[in-house]
């Protein structure tokens, strides 16, 4: 895992990469993401897993598994704006801090076509993660929006 972000430093204008509520057609796109994209895309991050919440994803590291989501680019001048409304979505206060439910790292993603992209993830912050991956609820296949079929 890769943080890209050392404390006082601005965050770089990376995309973003999306698993679950942010989705297209699912409820938080609507309200954080819509107008505010330049490019939405297919990716899967690797070595992740996918894990069940109330009424979202975790998504946690894991070698030899992978999330399906979205590789989001934001429109021109959308960015700051974007980056603080979804760190306060995710609750994310900045690095390491004890407060977060997610941590925002930097992470290489997967297009279709194999082709990379560096993007930032909201990952399930340590503690929570430990939890996730001792008694929490996988996601079969990584895809949140598959998850009601399988």
């Amino acid at each position: 895992m890769t943080s890209a972000v050392r404390p006082g430093e601005p965050p770089a204008p990376l995309p973003f990469f999306v698993y679950g509520t942010l989705r297209p057609g699912e409820v938080n796109h609507d309200l954080f993401l819509r107008g505010r994209t330049a490019r939405e895309e297919p990716a899967r991050l690797p070595d992740a897993a996918l894990y069940d919440g109330p009424g979202y994803p975790y998504a946690v590291h894991r070698p030899g598994s992978a999330v399906l989501g979205e590789l989001i680019t934001p429109a021109p001048g959308a960015y700051p704006e974007l980056l603080a409304a979804l760190d306060r979505l995710e609750e994310y206060a900045g690095p390491g801090r004890p407060g977060n439910l997610y941590d925002r790292l930097a992470r290489e993603v997967l297009r279709p076509d194999g082709s990379a992209a560096r993007a930032w993830v909201y990952l399930a912050a340590p503690l929570l993660a430990r939890d996730l991956r001792a008694s929490g609820t996988e996601i079969p296949g990584g895809d949140w929006l598959g998850r009601r079929g399988a």
